[in-house]
């Protein structure tokens, strides 16, 4: 059980608790955490969360394409788009989740899609509009990050419009629609925020 207790899967079928997919290859999950949030740095110091999210996820492998800070359900949350390389094959996985940390605990919200037979479209359509210089940039939350998967600006959510099958135009638009019909527990809103200190 997840204190997430409502969200718009219309689309979705469910395959487990707690998971679901659409004919367009989207994968729905929702999360549970009983452990203090692996978050780098608090939400309200967002250059610091941002910077720490870069070099974990460069860490792990994979690209940190975005972060933001807003709410699901009125409650501070921390939005990430990841860009993962294909554990068996060519192309990348794209995620897009909301953390939403509590002191001691946390649920997330989380779609991912894969790229299919056709990969490197989009990236070669872009950098062919704004050429090779242009295209790939230092990381914009930390300038100096070196990773397996580097920064482009064909990740930027402008260019959806214009892929609009691309599993990371999926993602993000399943995030916009679904994110403002998440409902949660309301004991799980009253819990102490994550970053507070404990009572002594």
């Amino acid at each position: 059980m997840t204190p997430i207790t409502g969200l718009d899967l219309t689309g979705f079928t469910e395959r487990e608790p707690g998971l679901w997919t659409d004919e367009r290859g989207l994968v729905l999950s929702v999360h549970f955490f009983p452990l203090v949030p692996d978050l780098p740095a608090p939400l309200e110091e967002p250059d610091r969360l941002r910077a720490g999210l870069a070099h974990g996820v460069a860490g792990a492998g994979a690209g940190l394409i975005d972060a933001e800070l807003g709410t699901v359900d009125g409650v501070p949350a921390v939005r990430q788009v990841v860009k993962v390389p294909r554990p068996n094959g060519r192309g990348q996985v794209f995620l897009g989740s909301w953390t939403v940390p509590k002191a001691h605990c946390s649920t997330v919200l989380k779609v991912q899609a894969a790229e299919g037979a056709t990969t490197g479209h989009r990236e070669a359509t872009v950098m062919a509009q704004v050429g090779p210089d242009a295209y790939f940039r230092p990381h914009p939350y930390a300038p100096g990050l070196r990773g397996a998967l580097p920064y482009h600006v064909g990740d930027h959510e402008q260019w959806d419009p214009h892929f609009p099958d691309h599993p990371l135009t999926l993602v993000r638009a399943a995030l916009h629609r679904i994110t403002p019909t998440v409902t949660l527990d309301e004991r799980f809103k009253t819990f102490p925020p994550f970053g507070a200190q404990p009572a002594r």
